[in-house]
């Protein structure tokens, strides 16, 4: 079997449990999960991403939503009517809280990001966070190091955040 090379950074954003959450997050039953973004910071404004990092991106993406899904029980709401406000308003990791103000308009009670922030050619970090879509009070988050550019090591990395920090405990109202 090979071994995939992968340090897991312990940074994980605050962790909420459902004793302390208020309202929506208590029953959240719909998660609107955006695409994970890149964040490259070395690229000049208005650069893309090379079409091998969307890629690895709708890759992560597919996992996230696919593990909420079928892991925390969550209906995954279909962000696509909204694409043209995200295109618009994004980098959604960046935006302010944007991305709660989207989430409400889709009908989701939960609200998903993620980014990988790119350093050098093969050192990466994924960053995702769950936060309620009515307050947009983060409820999760998780952080990782992916020390390798490829679709395994990519899709490896989300699995990790997804087991390891985002649903270590179950989400709020998911008991």
């Amino acid at each position: 079997m090979r071994h995939l090379t992968l340090q897991a950074a312990i940074a994980c954003g605050p962790v909420a449990l459902g004793a302390g959450l208020p309202g929506a997050a208590l029953g959240a039953e719909k998660a609107a999960v955006f695409t994970v973004e890149l964040f490259e910071p070395g690229a000049s404004y208005g650069a893309r991403a090379r079409p091998a990092d969307t890629k690895k991106l709708a890759l992560v993406t597919d996992e996230l939503r696919k593990a909420l899904h079928e892991k925390a029980g969550l209906e995954i709401v279909d962000t696509a009517p909204k694409a043209d406000i995200v295109a618009k308003e994004g980098p959604l990791y960046k935006c302010n809280g944007c991305a709660s103000d989207i989430g409400k308009s889709l009908g989701a009670d939960l609200v998903v990001t993620g980014y990988v922030e790119k350093g050098s050619g093969q050192i990466f970090n994924l960053n995702v966070t769950i936060a309620e879509a009515e307050t947009g009070k983060t409820v999760r988050g998780g952080q990782v190091t992916i020390r390798a550019d490829t679709e395994d090591t990519w899709a490896h990395a989300m699995r990790w955040v997804v087991k390891n920090r985002l649903l270590a405990e179950p989400l709020p109202g998911k008991s």
